[in-house]
């Protein structure tokens, strides 16, 4: 079973209340009321993930959305699977995760996105948090803080 953590549930609302918020302050819109039905069945039954592929229609649709809004990979162009390590320093994926990408379901990879974030040892998280900040100013200050070299002659 490919999973939704409810966290990514949480995201997914938040993003639809800045997207489209409650026009009177009460009713809410579809997309949110889909996913908000979701999150209090998984908080009534003291659920941590909801089946990707059972959803209703309308919560899978608006989280679908929502995942479009994320970041594809973790991948921070520095992989060291290739070397053959079995997990990459770069981004903390496995051998295999980095393989099958592109063949995994979103909540597969958002899974994967869930272990190695919780991990925080790969440096993505940490040496080079920089090429991984979707705020590009972080990039250009980390980038201007740098002292440059000196050679010797």
């Amino acid at each position: 079973m490919a999973g939704i953590h409810i966290t990514d549930i949480e995201a997914a609302i938040n993003y639809w209340r800045k997207k489209n918020p409650s026009s009177d302050g009460v009713t809410l819109p579809r997309e949110l009321r889909a996913l908000a039905e979701v999150y209090a069945l998984m908080i009534f039954f003291k659920e941590d993930e909801a089946d990707e592929f059972s959803l209703p229609l309308a919560a899978a649709e608006a989280w679908k959305t929502w995942y479009a809004s994320t970041p594809d990979t973790p991948c921070i162009a520095i992989c060291s699977t290739s070397q053959g390590d079995p997990e990459c320093k770069g981004c903390g994926r496995t051998f295999e995760e980095v393989q099958y990408w592109t063949e995994m379901s979103p909540g597969g990879k958002r899974s994967v996105w869930r272990r190695i974030t919780l991990d925080g040892t790969s440096w993505r998280f940490n040496r080079y948090a920089e090429r991984a900040s979707e705020d590009r100013s972080l990039s250009r200050a980390a980038a201007e803080a740098q002292v440059p070299l000196k050679f010797a002659n």
